[in-house]
């Protein structure tokens, strides 16, 4: 999943658990489980890309990621505090983080090596159209629900 969806669904969980003892642990889980649904992320096919255009990618969904983490968290849940919002957002997108030295600065050892390995036991990328949409339909739901309840 993108770092923007990573950080949607962090959002959300910001908003719904107050406690940080459960809602870090719910966010780092959420990326996991999240990347579990096929999806398109900017990743897919990183072999034919060069690393400059995987890195501007990359850091434009970064950037995308805290934009629209920031506008849901103040549009939808004004009561939230904005910090608490970044902790966990960073949380739902940890293992992602931990993995850029390997993908970006070619840091194939330990302890990256391994992150990366254990990381891509749960990823399950799928191309476009049909990544981005399954991408778009379940970030919809999961900020449905977290308003509903």
């Amino acid at each position: 999943m993108t770092a923007t969806g990573h950080a949607i669904i962090g959002t959300v969980i910001a908003a719904k658990v107050g406690n940080p003892a459960l809602a870090i642990p719910l966010a780092i889980g959420s990326h996991f489980l999240a990347d579990a649904f096929p999806h398109w992320d900017t990743g897919y096919h990183r072999a034919h890309k060069s690393k400059i255009k995987f890195f501007i990618q990359t850091f434009i969904d970064v950037v995308v990621s805290f934009t629209l983490s920031f506008l849901i968290i103040t549009l939808l849940f004004p009561k939230t505090d904005i910090w608490y919002t970044f902790l966990i957002v960073i949380a739902a997108q940890l293992p992602d983080w931990l993995t850029a030295p390997y993908l970006f600065f070619d840091m194939k050892f330990f302890p990256f090596n391994y992150i990366y390995k254990f990381q891509k036991l749960f990823d399950h990328k799928l191309g476009m159209p049909w990544g981005v949409i399954n991408q778009v339909a379940i970030l919809t739901a999961v900020v449905i629900l977290g308003q509903m309840f």
